[in-house]
């Protein structure tokens, strides 16, 4: 536990540092966790017996990062087409075609890359007051749901949430971590209300934020359970471990990168 909680202090310190610099930087941040998360993935399939082709994915990967950040963001659909295409194709004309080859091949793209995608324009969201409190609720919402599900859960115990896809998860852990994720909303939009300065009218209205609490919360448990499953079916405890206590990138990011999903529509939805 101890170097659970040393690990998880160093990433938070990491994680202010970047929402200090933001911008760019943040943004190059995200690219790095995608590639760590989707070799992860990429690893992950292969040792549970499946071929994935994923050069395309890398190359769709590598080419989203110019189109998103010099705001040509209508080609990314038709870049994420021609890599689910040049995909499908490379596993169809093998000696040995198989159906879920095709599908493990673009799961990472889909899982990774497109939520990645929109947690790198959140990053570059102008001016700077609006930036941070978009990163700020994509990271606090999960993370502090994760806390407060683990505490409660060990705490309280009761019936499993989801037994099938990760047993130790308990209906009052999913009820602690919606509750966490609406405190962790709602404390983001007031530390960044007392910041913001001048630009306190561009931000989100107080219950935006307990809009994004809850069904951020909420897509974020999905995501912690979709990403169980992934390891569940490959045979894994944890995608690697690269974070002593706390297992790999994935295994850190799942549900961070569905909140990205909710954070996009969200700005998209309100033009903020």
């Amino acid at each position: 536990m101890t170097q659970r909680i040393i690990t998880a202090l160093i990433m938070a310190a990491v994680g202010v540092l970047l929402l200090a610099l933001g911008g760019v930087v943040m943004a190059a941040a995200v690219v790095a966790v995608i590639c760590f998360a989707l070799y992860e993935e990429f690893r992950a399939l292969s040792l549970a017996g499946h071929r994935p082709v994923a050069w395309p994915t890398w190359v769709g990967t590598v080419l989203s990062v110019p189109l998103a950040g010099f705001g040509l963001e209508r080609l990314l659909i038709p870049l994420a087409v021609a890599v689910c295409l040049v995909t499908l194709t490379c596993v169809i004309f093998r000696a040995e075609p198989k159906l879920e080859d095709c599908l493990m091949s673009i799961l990472p793209l889909l899982s990774l890359v497109i939520p990645g995608i929109c947690a790198m324009k959140l990053a570059l969201i102008e001016p700077h007051a609006v930036q941070v409190c978009m990163m700020l609720l994509l990271l606090a919402v999960p993370c502090v749901g994760d806390v407060f599900a683990l505490f409660v859960g060990s705490t309280c115990k009761g019936p499993k949430l989801c037994p099938a896809v990760s047993p130790n998860k308990t209906i009052s852990g999913a009820i602690g971590g919606l509750v966490g994720s609406l405190l962790a909303a709602l404390l983001v939009g007031l530390l960044v209300w007392v910041f913001a300065g001048a630009s306190r009218a561009l931000l989100p209205a107080w219950w935006h934020y307990v809009l994004l609490g809850v069904i951020g919360g909420a897509v974020g448990q999905i995501g912690d359970l979709f990403a169980s499953m992934i390891k569940r079916h490959c045979g894994l405890k944890d995608f690697s471990n690269l974070f002593p206590g706390h297992g790999g990138m994935l295994d850190r990011m799942d549900s961070i990168l569905f909140m990205a999903l909710v954070m996009m529509c969200y700005q998209l939805l309100t033009g903020i």
